[in-house]
């Protein structure tokens, strides 16, 4: 069958807190995140990989304390008194400002005011701030003295309930046994969700094919060659 054209169209991600799905490998994280009143210093880094869930987990707390989402990397051009002005703050990627220093700076300063003025202030990055490669040795004091909330790699029923949203999300039907072909073959990591379902997605597209197995194995197979 001749390959048709493939338009990358916006699809909707579920971001409430019912589209959560908590298990053993991200309960703990769950845990501290809710436990906001309580914690230390009132502030926290949600550390996980990409893909891990840390925005949708962020968003789910932001809902719940009013807080007011931010890239880090916006944070320099951003009226920080205006952000503090918030009930609560989450501040996203904080690793990738590393080696910035005036980006550096404007999150220090930010880090101070949240926590004069009393506003819990929720941080995420891809790992413990030592890694980060911070240049600022007060911002890395601050941060390093900072609690951390970590996602651990995806468990069978975390692998399984991420498959089904991604292709929710991308409002795609597939067949229920498809969810355990997929997650017993697959590598098991959150970034190899995304790519699997984004591949499957876009060979149906193109071969105009149902999503099943048969076009599962192929996707796999050019995916993940030692699968």
């Amino acid at each position: 069958m001749a390959e048709q054209l493939i338009f990358d169209l916006p699809h909707r991600t579920a971001r409430g807190k019912e589209n959560y799905f908590v298990s053993p490998a991200n309960a703990m994280a769950v845990v501290q995140v809710e436990d906001w009143r309580n914690w230390p210093s009132g502030k926290m880094i949600l550390v996980g990989p990409e893909a891990s869930g840390k925005t949708h987990l962020a968003t789910v707390w932001a809902d719940q304390t009013g807080g007011h989402m931010i890239d880090a990397r916006d944070v320099i051009d951003a009226d920080i008194p205006d952000l503090v002005a918030h009930p609560a703050l989450i501040v996203e990627n904080a690793d990738r400002i590393a080696g910035d220093r005036a980006a550096e700076e404007a999150l220090f300063h930010l880090h101070n005011l949240a926590l004069a003025e009393a506003r819990p202030l929720l941080l995420s990055a891809r790992s413990a701030p030592m890694q980060w490669g911070l240049i600022l040795p007060d911002l890395l004091s601050r941060m390093s003295a900072t609690a951390t909330a970590t996602l651990g790699a995806p468990d069978d029923a975390l692998l399984a309930a991420l498959l089904v949203k991604q292709f929710a999300d991308r409002q795609l039907t597939v067949p229920p046994r498809l969810i355990p072909y997929l997650a017993g073959r697959m590598e098991r990591s959150f970034a190899a969700v995304k790519t699997v379902v984004n591949a499957l997605d876009a060979a149906a597209l193109s071969t105009g094919r149902k999503i099943g197995e048969r076009l599962a194995a192929e996707v796999l197979e050019n995916a993940f060659p030692q699968t």
